[in-house]
This record gives C-alpha cells, sequence and structure tokens, in this order.
C-alpha cells in the first residue's frame, strides 16, 4: 500500500450471537435495504469465499444488469464466522474493508471494521494535501457503518 493510503477502524459490541452477526455483515443478499445496496455475485463463483467476485450498484436491481461502471469487488480472506476481508475497485480508488468477529463474555459479539482507502492514479502532491479530509471521510465512514450494525443484524433475525 502506498503512503497515500489511509486506514480507520471502529468497535462495537452487539448482544446477538456471532453467527447471526457474520449472516448479516459478511454473506452478500442480492439486495441489502439497510445500505439501499444491490449485490450480483460473479458467475461459477459457488459459495461465498476466497477469490469471490461481485458487482454492486446502489438501489434495486429487480433483475437488471449494474451498469458497466459498477463497482467490483472480491473476498480476499473470509474464516466463518470469524473474518472477512473484500475490496471494492472504484474510479479512481480501492477501499478494503476487514470485518473481525469475536464472542463476548455475554454471549454477544464484538464487531470491529477497519477500512482502508487506496487513491489509485492521480497526482502524488494532490492525494498528500487531500490526506486529512480523507482521513476523516474514512473514519466517518467506519463510524457511519458500525451504527448501521444493529439494523443489519435485525434484517437477518427479523427482530427491530
Amino acid at each position: 500500500m502506498g503512503a497515500e493510503t489511509t486506514t480507520a477502524t471502529g468497535v462495537r459490541e452487539v448482544p446477538q450471537a456471532r453467527t447471526d452477526v457474520w449472516r448479516a455483515l459478511a454473506v452478500l443478499e442480492p439486495y441489502c435495504a439497510v445500505c439501499d445496496v444491490s449485490y450480483v455475485i460473479q458467475p461459477g463463483a459457488g459459495g461465498p469465499g476466497v477469490g469471490t467476485t461481485f458487482v454492486c450498484a446502489s438501489g434495486r436491481l429487480d433483475g437488471r444488469v449494474p451498469g458497466s461502471g459498477a463497482p467490483r469487488g472480491e473476498i480476499l480472506a473470509w474464516d466463518e464466522p470469524r473474518l472477512v476481508v473484500s475490496r471494492l475497485e472504484l474510479t479512481p480508488e480501492t477501499w478494503t474493508t476487514r470485518i473481525e468477529l469475536a464472542g463476548t463474555p455475554s454471549g454477544g459479539t464484538r464487531v470491529s471494521i477497519t477500512l482502508t482507502h487506496e487513491p489509485v492514479g492521480g497526482s502524488r502532491v494532490a492525494r498528500r494535501l487531500q490526506r486529512w479530509g480523507m482521513h476523516r471521510l474514512v473514519q466517518r465512514t467506519v463510524d457511519a457503518e458500525l451504527e448501521k450494525v444493529p439494523a443489519h443484524v435485525a434484517r437477518v433475525t427479523n427482530t427491530s
């Protein structure tokens, strides 16, 4: 990773069991109402795991194919129900998300999210000037994703 790479981490505990949190956060559903994002697993990918590729698009696709510029992703690490790492390639940047789940003494789950942003192309000077703003953006994104964890879990466990 280059000098302009920006990383942020956050943690949140939820009362649900790790297997439920895993299903809520690691398994790519065709549509996620919490994030309003559709995922299309690439044909022949089989079950989720290392090397699984996907395309994501905002909103419901309802059978439509994502546009040619839709972000493309790949699962880089898969250790069910403990760890999933995915990379999402956008133009002109790459985002890597690492989600780690650990049990808590009370039977709940400790969710750790680490998000890394890496610019691709562009001026090195411009990227350095934007670094502080990018750090704030990456940390706000991690915080926002952690805030959504209870809603994701409620969606898969049919609770609110």
